[in-house]
């Protein structure tokens, strides 16, 4: 069933070196237009979804270019406001063998969607129009003013019967020193509006100070996982363990906890050609998955399948159509690794 879906969130300007060359060595850069709610709304809408962004751009041509690019992907603008000088940035160089990829970000503090001023959006008519809406933790970490906006516009979707999706997605470099203890109490006030959450046993430990006497992650996670979800009154928990192996393929798992049980995705091997977006299109297969009604073993299996084919794409926005997807599991799941 298409629902209305719409992503609180920065748009950002993805800045690649080509190849696998550094900074340094490059004298050309290739870029488009990203970020976790972009990325999101857009696998969306290749599933069918009426999806939009609700965010500022600034009034010049780079951000002309933006919503260009957006459009291009299928996303509404229509909640879109234009006002400021700048768009945040980040310069991607590629990682080959032992050397990881990097991302340097610029000033993003100083762009057209992090200096928006309180009320600058129409949050009771926006609520009107939604029937989920998605939230991250990295626009989360921003500022006091982006957390005072996304705050009031969930917990005006909430009063107008819409569901909040949120996305733990804690970045250290974003909070700075001492960051889980001033994360915390913002992560626990979306926690307690959130429908459906993003996050593993990682988060429960560190951002939310939960505790376990266990030490393997598969353990901590049946431990915890069930925690968070009654303390916080959440409906369902989605998310991946990742293990990079030393032939340079990534192997993934997803899992989602409903109505008070675990449902694993099947374990799924590949090749790795652009990492950056994965997890939002496992993100949005959940969302998916739940929208539509799917069982929770389909719904999981779908989002791990989403994101793998992530991974084959250059550009941090997923590409894959339902039925690119479908068709991937139908291939995969000979192929399950026991």
């Amino acid at each position: 069933m298409s629902k209305r879906i719409a992503a609180f969130g920065e748009v950002m300007m993805r800045l690649q070196v080509p190849g696998y060359e550094s900074l340094a060595q490059a004298n050309n850069l290739q870029y488009s237009f990203s970020g976790t709610g972009v990325n999101i709304v857009s696998a969306l809408a290749r599933f069918g979804h009426a999806t939009s962004l609700v965010s500022t751009l600034p009034d010049n041509p780079l951000g002309a270019a933006a919503h260009a690019y957006l459009r291009k992907l299928g996303i509404d603008t229509k909640h879109i406001q234009k006002g400021g000088k700048y768009i945040g940035m980040y310069f991607l160089e590629n990682g080959f063998g032992a050397r990881p990829s990097r991302v340097t970000y610029t000033d993003r503090l100083g762009s057209s969607f992090n200096t928006a001023d309180l009320g600058s959006y129409r949050t009771a008519e926006l609520a009107k129009a939604i029937d989920v809406l998605h939230l991250c933790g990295i626009t989360l970490a921003m500022s006091d003013t982006v957390r005072h906006q996304m705050k009031e516009l969930a917990r005006a979707v909430k009063a107008e019967g819409g569901k909040i999706v949120f996305d733990c997605n804690y970045r250290p470099s974003l909070w700075g020193d001492n960051g889980y203890a001033l994360a915390r109490p913002h992560y626990e006030e979306l926690l307690q509006l959130a429908d459906l959450v993003m996050m593993n046993e990682r988060d429960a430990l560190y951002t939310l100070g939960l505790q376990t006497s266990a030490t393997e992650r598969m353990e901590q996670l049946q431990q915890l996982i069930p925690q968070v979800a009654a303390k916080y009154g959440i409906a369902a928990i989605a998310g991946t363990h990742r293990e990079v192996n030393r032939d340079n393929t990534h192997t993934l798992q997803g899992f989602l906890y409903k109505d008070g049980a675990f449902e694993y995705a099947n374990r799924l091997t590949f090749a790795v050609y652009d990492r950056i977006g994965a997890g939002d299109a496992f993100a949005s297969g959940i969302m998916h998955g739940e929208a539509c009604g799917f069982e929770t073993k389909r719904t999981v299996d779908f989002a791990a399948t989403a994101a793998m084919l992530a991974h084959t794409v250059a550009g941090d926005t997923p590409t894959s159509t339902e039925a690119e997807v479908f068709q991937a599991m139908q291939n995969t799941m000979r192929d399950v690794e026991r």
